[in-house]
């Protein structure tokens, strides 16, 4: 089956292609107005990109919203993460700013909703993954993106941030992989 992500991050648009085989995932068309993030939580934007593009393109399509929690900042900044240094920051200026605020060792979650969206059907679903952790003393490991470098993953290997493991140990674990395997998972149990 053909999916279309519902994303302009190369980034997603890469690990899930990676996370849905053999299912295809190709990139919305250029054009694409997804609109701004305006849901109160993980599953109401990821329903929203959903929507939007499989209106857009006749066809299904999948959206997500995922970002960090961290139980120091009462859950923060969770669907803020992408724009939590502003509405123009890098994940680096995201990733200093979360520094300061959450100190070592303090519990983090990894949040991912991943909807499916079938306009032909009238299908819409929405999946959670969750990864739970605790924050790194320092940033480490070059690998994954965002928040990665401080997330140290409660059922990952040897006490190693989420930036330090391989791509494969990454996607077994996080919160994408797991939200895109309950999506695979009914797919499959669908006849899809």
């Amino acid at each position: 089956m053909k999916l279309v992500l519902a994303t302009g991050s190369r980034h997603k648009l890469r690990e899930f292609g990676v996370l849905v085989a053999p299912h295809v995932l190709e990139p919305l068309a250029d054009g694409i107005d997804l609109g701004p993030e305006i849901g109160l939580t993980f599953a109401e934007n990821a329903l929203g990109k959903a929507v939007v593009a499989a209106r857009a393109i006749g066809a299904p399509a999948i959206g997500d919203d995922s970002g960090i929690q961290a139980d120091a900042l009462g859950g923060a900044p969770g669907i803020y993460s992408r724009r939590y240094a502003g509405e123009t920051a890098t994940d680096a200026e995201n990733l200093a700013k979360l520094i300061r605020e959450a100190p070592a060792g303090s519990g983090l979650a990894y949040v991912c909703a991943l909807a499916f969206v079938d306009p032909g059907t009238g299908e819409e679903i929405v999946f959670e993954g969750r990864c739970t952790g605790r924050m790194s003393d320092t940033p480490r490991g070059e690998g994954g993106f965002g928040y990665d470098p401080v997330f140290i993953p409660d059922d990952g290997r040897g006490g190693l941030t989420m930036a330090e493991l391989s791509d494969a140990e990454k996607h077994a674990i996080s919160h994408r992989g797991r939200a895109v395997r309950a999506l695979l998972a009914w797919l499959d149990s669908s006849g899809r």
